[in-house]
């Protein structure tokens, strides 16, 4: 774990704690206490719970929690919905939590939520989407950009030339926003022989659906396909497939190459089927452990500063000021989709 820097005056105590509750450290990514310790109940704000990713990072924050000595909340579920997630903030913040973990579904809109829990001094920790602005601790995410790299990458070097598409995410969203320009720019930048089409789907699986039953109406020759969250995705994008009778094993010369985003086990039995290609693995298990690190740290008073961390990540300062830790997200292809580290391959274990 990340190495906390202790101010000089606090010595022996103060180092003996962080030992206890931190475990090894890296000075890159050390924190400071301002003052003394706190606690108290911490609230966690899911964004929706029908998409697998989701509702596995709901079952890992309890193990979490314990692991890392944080008392929680029941966690509470915004329904894909930004609006009830500045409610949710409110009425946790009504409770009296001392801090909070928050997963937001509209960049700009958790503001608000983030100037409420500031005016009561709760600190908040966002967990895999950065916040446009606001005062928030640590964003806790992978790199977003490099997952719309990843697949294009992917997709580009097999393909070729020809038609791809990107399912794409929330555009009100900065991961949306991410995944959709590095992809876009990628493809322009390196793989000029391609074109690139879009479905805005808001991570929603409708969407999703009936996007691509359209476009596969008019572009029977598609040749690729980026599903930016295999959670709400995977289902409509193979069923979409399999209605047109165009869902072929990889190795077919019919096949359609699919990558996506997730790690979830859904996308690995997918892969071992060889009905999609490969996936980003975003680490969910990773998301609960360091959103409840780092809201400790926050109620302790610790501060961080960008650099390399011992978990294999880097504390980067976004544009906005605000520190994001990028957690690694590797690439999930039939050569490593057995690896017992992934996380989707322990879910239920």
């Amino acid at each position: 774990m990340i190495r906390t820097k202790i101010l000089a005056g606090a010595a022996a105590t103060l180092s003996a704690v962080l030992l206890a509750s931190c475990g090894s450290t890296s000075d890159s990514g050390g924190g400071t206490p301002a003052g003394g310790a706190k606690s108290g109940k911490v609230g966690v704000g899911l964004p929706l719970l029908t998409s697998p990713f989701w509702q596995s990072y709901n079952n890992y924050v309890p193990q979490m929690a314990k692991q890392e000595g944080v008392e929680i909340l029941p966690t509470v579920n915004s329904n894909s919905d930004p609006t009830q997630q500045i409610t949710d903030i409110n009425n946790l913040l009504n409770q009296n939590v001392r801090g909070l973990v928050i997963a937001p579904l509209d960049s700009a809109a958790i503001v608000a939520g983030l100037n409420q829990a500031d005016r009561k001094g709760v600190p908040v920790v966002a967990v895999d989407v950065a916040p446009d602005k606001g005062k928030v601790a640590m964003v806790v995410r992978a790199n977003n950009m490099a997952y719309g790299e990843k697949a294009c990458k992917y997709l580009g070097d097999k393909i070729k030339s020809g038609k791809v598409v990107q399912i794409q995410g929330d555009l009100a969203s900065v991961n949306g926003r991410d995944r959709s320009t590095a992809f876009r720019s990628c493809m322009k930048s390196n793989y000029p022989q391609i074109k690139v089409l879009e479905i805005p789907a808001e991570w929603k699986a409708e969407k999703a659906a009936s996007g691509l039953d359209s476009l596969l109406n008019a572009n029977q020759d598609l040749k690729g396909i980026y599903m930016q969250a295999g959670g709400v995705y995977l289902a409509p994008t193979l069923q979409a497939l399999k209605s047109k009778n165009m869902l072929f094993k990889a190795g077919d010369p019919k096949h359609i190459s699919i990558v996506s985003n997730d790690g979830i086990p859904q996308e690995f039995d997918a892969i071992r089927k060889g009905e999609i290609d490969a996936t980003v693995s975003q680490p969910a298990d990773a998301y609960a452990k360091w959103g409840l690190y780092y809201i400790k740290a926050a109620m302790e008073g610790k501060t961080f500063q960008p650099g390399k961390t011992d978990h294999g990540s880097e504390i980067v300062k976004l544009p906005s000021g605000i520190l994001e830790d990028q957690l690694p997200a590797p690439l999930v292809t039939k050569e490593n989709v057995d690896d017992k580290s992934l996380w989707g391959n322990t879910v239920g274990k």
